[in-house]
């Protein structure tokens, strides 16, 4: 946030189904990340004013010296490669 963005959230699993997901062929997060025993899911979101300021604010952040410690891919604390990111459009704005 300190370099821009507006909300951070960062949570962890709470009540997962194993298996499928709430539609007939929509896999659960338990799936859709390799669940293995002893493991947990984490999901997080940034929330930015539109599409060109999360890419401001991402670019700071990527040069941000306190990050390098953290970009290791030998020191994260999760499997990178089970990582799934994306950005979306707000439809309903309550």
């Amino acid at each position: 946030m300190e370099h821009g963005a507006l909300e951070y959230r960062e949570c962890v699993a709470q009540d997962l189904a194993p298996g499928m997901g709430g539609q007939a062929g929509t896999p659960s997060f338990p799936r859709m990340t390799w669940l293995k025993p002893g493991e947990t899911v984490m999901f997080s979101w940034i929330v930015y004013r539109n599409r060109k300021q999360r890419d401001r604010v991402n670019a700071k952040v990527m040069k941000d010296k306190r990050m390098a410690p953290m970009m290791d891919p030998k020191a994260m604390p999760f499997d990178g490669k089970r990582m799934f990111w994306g950005g979306f459009k707000v439809m309903v704005d309550l």
